[in-house]
């Protein structure tokens, strides 16, 4: 495996300004992000931060990051191990409170929920979730704690 790949993307300002009845200027947080031959993904800041609740934003994309990267490190841990998986999934949290005068993540949890072909496979299958969080690329490039809670059943 090559030591370093780049992805590069763009994100466009989507909004157009506006000033309210009072003359205050508005600028709506949407936003397109692109990459080469990838489906666009539109998005905005959640409503806290005045943002649109029906758009992705960058706090669901670093959640789901950290979803995607653990699941996929799974699924070549588990092929490596011959370990049938039927079904895969995950439910996340992650936790932004104000930290040193910032706002910031200061813990996400992960909680997989796997089922697989042979019950003979469960504790190994459970033991790879240790090696997945381990081995992400997304999880060791944060300064949070990431924690998984993961079960596994035939």
């Amino acid at each position: 495996m090559q030591r370093e790949h780049v992805f590069t993307g763009r994100l466009d300002w989507t909004g157009t300004a506006r000033h309210d009845a009072q003359g205050a200027l508005e600028l709506p947080r949407r936003y397109l992000i692109e990459f080469d031959a990838i489906a666009p993904l539109e998005g905005s800041s959640p409503p806290v931060f005045r943002g649109e609740a029906d758009k992705h934003n960058p706090e669901t994309l670093l959640i789901s990051s950290l979803m995607a990267c653990h699941h996929l490190t799974y699924l070549a841990l588990c092929e490596k191990a011959r370990i049938t998986l039927l079904a895969y999934r995950d439910t996340a949290s992650g936790k932004l409170a104000l930290r040193d005068g910032k706002m910031r993540f200061v813990d996400v949890l992960l909680q997989p929920v796997v089922q697989v072909a042979d019950a003979a496979q469960v504790q190994s299958a459970l033991r790879l979730h240790e090696r997945a969080h381990e081995n992400c690329f997304i999880s060791n490039s944060v300064n949070f704690s990431v924690r998984v809670e993961p079960q596994v059943a035939a």
